[in-house]
């Protein structure tokens, strides 16, 4: 419970795949996954509730400082 095993990056094909937030316009809610630029399917990772869990998506796939683009 305290102490966790430090998690690698874990690897998505960026040729294929794009970091993209979906929020909705109703609740407000924010979902973090990627989108497939060649088939447009988004495919769900995990809830983003605070700017903390961003930033463990960030960390957890190795995105960095770049723009994760959102749809509504």
């Amino acid at each position: 419970m305290f102490f966790r095993k430090k998690q690698k990056p874990l690897p998505y094909d960026r040729d294929v795949c794009r970091p993209v937030i979906r929020s909705s316009i109703c609740t407000g809610e924010k979902v973090a996954g990627f989108q497939n630029l060649h088939s447009g399917k988004f495919s769900e990772v995990m809830l983003i509730r605070t700017p903390g869990d961003l930033e463990e998506f960030r960390r957890l796939y190795g995105i960095g400082e770049e723009e994760i683009s959102t749809e509504y």
